[in-house]
């Protein structure tokens, strides 16, 4: 099959395409004919050797995709071959076939294509485990979703909304934070121009939003909780910037906050299977409904996956940049 390689590491440009072997199902797990992929900052960073795939992982980059079941692993129940459908892979996606393990696989929402349905698992997983599970979100509660325009914040963003949550959020250009706004954040807020923490207490009437789900880190995280209410929850999902900071935690006591976090790709199958489950349960209908979508910013054909990656990293996109296989 072919695949994209990232040889020793580098820039976008070490991204090339090659030959190797189609893999084989082991037990447990399905072979997927890929029809996209979506592109994430993991694996830029996997490129750039800066994020090693864990144990066992496919050296292959390509943490998500949509296609076809073409064979099945010794104990696969839940697919049969011919089954359209979107996977979180443990790499590997980057390629013509990908195995995926089956509890990691989910069926395309009714009336999505392939291509909407490859920019769904990321997101969706990451978002449902953080905001969800992790920080409680609840309907009637506030949540400052920093990263606004991006595919896991509109994600937030849209799913926030549907399950009863008034959303703020942030951006870097007037064009994102109206992107914010259509996905349905009440408040969206042009970090260049706005200071987060004004408008997140004068939203609330002064007394801070319930959630914050960050993606930036460094000298965000002291403005975060002075942005959270009492009893807030403050989910970590990444590190734009530093992941050492020092500050002043006395508002974590005075304020009873709840500071967490998590990163998906070291979790376990059953850990990852679970949050499909609930994803197919709670999730699933409203897209199939069209009360929420994935919102696509540009396609690019396999061979171009270093314009992918560039694109990536310059940040200028909203929403879900894909590779069409």
């Amino acid at each position: 099959m072919d695949y994209v390689d990232h040889g020793a590491g580098g820039g976008p440009e070490v991204l090339k395409i090659a030959s190797g072997p189609r893999p084989v199902p082991a037990p447990g797990e399905v072979l997927i004919r890929v029809a996209y992929a979506g592109v994430n900052r993991p694996e830029a960073l996997q490129r750039a050797g800066l994020y090693a795939p864990p144990p066992g992982a496919s050296q292959i980059l390509g943490l998500e995709v949509s296609g076809e079941v073409v064979a099945l692993g010794e104990g696969v129940e839940r697919w049969k071959v011919g089954d359209a459908v979107c996977a979180l892979t443990n790499g590997g996606g980057y390629a013509q076939y990908v195995v995926a393990p089956q509890g990691q696989v989910l069926p395309v929402p009714q009336g999505l294509s392939l291509l909407q349905a490859a920019a769904l698992p990321e997101n969706y997983f990451t978002v449902w485990t953080n905001l969800f599970q992790r920080a409680g979100l609840r309907a009637g509660e506030s949540v400052l979703v920093h990263g606004g325009s991006s595919g896991i914040g509109l994600t937030a963003i849209q799913l926030a909304r549907a399950f009863g949550a008034t959303v703020l959020s942030t951006a870097g250009s007037a064009a994102k934070a109206a992107a914010c706004r259509d996905a349905g954040a009440s408040f969206a807020i042009n970090y260049r121009e706005q200071d987060f923490v004004a408008v997140a207490l004068e939203a609330t009437g002064g007394q801070g939003v319930n959630v914050v789900l960050d993606m930036v880190g460094g000298r965000y995280i002291a403005r975060n909780l002075q942005a959270l209410a009492v009893e807030g929850r403050l989910v970590q999902i990444s590190f734009l910037e530093a992941s050492k900071v020092e500050l002043d935690w006395t508002p974590l006591m005075v304020k009873r906050l709840h500071f967490t976090g998590s990163t998906l790709r070291p979790r376990s199958l059953a850990d990852k299977a679970r949050i499909a489950d609930e994803l197919q349960e709670r999730v699933w209908p409203l897209l199939s409904s069209q009360q929420i979508a994935p919102v696509v910013h540009r396609v690019f054909p396999i061979a171009r996956a270093a314009e992918a990656h560039a694109l990536m990293e310059s940040s200028e996109h909203i929403g879900k940049i894909l590779l069409e296989v």
